[in-house]
């Protein structure tokens, strides 16, 4: 305390001191920075879940542009059955010796069959053909074994009735008769690594 200085003087500097001397423009300052930056993380956050909603939604377009047609082609799937089994009833030496109507309608539904696969094709359904692969138990259902010494264990030797898919998915599985008894298959070069 000096000469000229009052207790409440001494007392009013050591509590002015004690707390210091806030500014308001720097503390608006840092509420207003504090502000930008949460604002600018919202606003990231939200363009980061819109990239991600419109990845999603293009996905799901293309799926179901992919899988529209799935069970109408399903339910036409039979028809393809009914037709193959209408060719095979005929046996083929009869097939060889057709002339006339018998052979103009043998020709007839195998043009309807042709036609058929092609239209199933340009909608993304496929044929599966595994005659002579490996069971593949996402594409195939294993119907019997057949015992056969000359052919790798697990390999499709018989083919029931023909599998589909639609795109990567399956729309139907193939009916398969698969070897059983052979020699073991030959293991792939990423199998022995």
């Amino acid at each position: 305390m000096t000469n000229d200085e009052t207790p409440q003087d001494a007392q009013a500097r050591a509590e002015g001191a004690e707390a210091p001397t806030v500014d308001p423009v720097a503390e608006a300052l840092a509420l207003l920075t504090a502000e930008r930056d949460e604002l600018k993380d919202r606003t990231l956050r939200t363009l980061a879940e819109m990239e991600n909603l419109r990845r999603r939604t293009e996905r799901e377009a293309a799926d179901a542009r992919t899988y529209a047609v799935t069970n109408f082609a399903r339910d036409v799937l039979t028809v393809a059955d009914n037709i193959r089994r209408a060719l095979d009833s005929v046996p083929a030496e009869r097939r060889a010796a057709a002339d006339g109507d018998l052979k103009g309608l043998i020709d007839g539904i195998e043009l309807t069959e042709r036609d058929l696969a092609k239209t199933l094709e340009r909608h993304g359904v496929k044929a599966v053909e595994p005659q002579g692969q490996r069971f593949d138990p996402n594409r195939h259902q294993a119907m019997f074994e057949v015992p056969d010494a000359e052919v790798p264990a697990g390999t499709v030797v018989q083919v029931m009735q023909t599998g589909y898919v639609i795109g990567e998915r399956v729309l139907r599985p193939a009916l398969v008769g698969v070897a059983k008894g052979g020699p073991k298959p030959a293991a792939k070069p990423a199998d022995a690594a």
